[in-house]
């Protein structure tokens, strides 16, 4: 394996993509509703920036060994999270998990091969989940919607909204230094 990472440079045209361009907000919302849905759009986004242009190859690049962290794991990761919170535990659907199993729960990670039918797949299923969370959010009567945590406790909606905020923050920051090492691409 090569020990040569990409040069590091700070310049626009290294950035994922030029603040004239970006499609997230710039905040200014005023209604909490509004507020979290789009905050928790622009970190979605933020996961789609992050592995823009990149081919089935460096997607499932892995970060360091031993680890298995990879921008590929990370899409399929992020649809068992999305799928997990909302159909199973908001919305109390009985769906079986997406990549994880008892023999091998780190299978969203594992699984994530140098396979471009990989790729489509883990695209496909995450926007798939992403679209049933933004409509069970739109059509929710209010933030106080309750779900259940897998211990039994109770969950609002606004309390998922703000976590799955955080959960897509740490995992951008992961996908940050992914892409970083891959070629080089640093940015927001």
């Amino acid at each position: 394996m090569s020990t040569e990472h990409p040069a590091r440079s700070f310049a626009w045209r290294n950035m994922f993509v030029h603040p004239d361009e970006d499609p997230r907000s710039d905040g200014g919302f005023d209604d909490e509703r509004t507020l979290l849905v789009q905050y928790l759009r622009d970190h979605r986004l933020t996961l789609e920036l992050k592995c823009a242009d990149l081919d089935a190859e460096a997607l499932a690049r892995r970060a360091v060994p031993p680890s298995n962290l990879s921008l590929l794991g990370l899409v399929r990761h992020m649809a068992e999270v999305e799928r997990s919170w909302f159909r199973r535990r908001m919305a109390n659907q009985d769906v079986p998990r997406l990549y994880q199993t008892e023999a091998d729960p780190d299978g969203d990670f594992n699984g994530a091969v140098a396979d471009p039918q990989v790729v489509a797949e883990a695209w496909e299923t995450w926007r798939a989940e992403v679209a049933f969370a933004e409509k069970f959010v739109a059509e929710a009567p209010d933030l106080s919607v309750k779900g259940r945590r897998r211990d039994g406790r109770e969950i609002s909606l606004r309390e998922l909204l703000v976590h799955m905020i955080e959960e897509y923050a740490r995992h951008n920051g992961h996908a940050d230094l992914l892409r970083e090492r891959i070629d080089g691409r640093v940015g927001v």
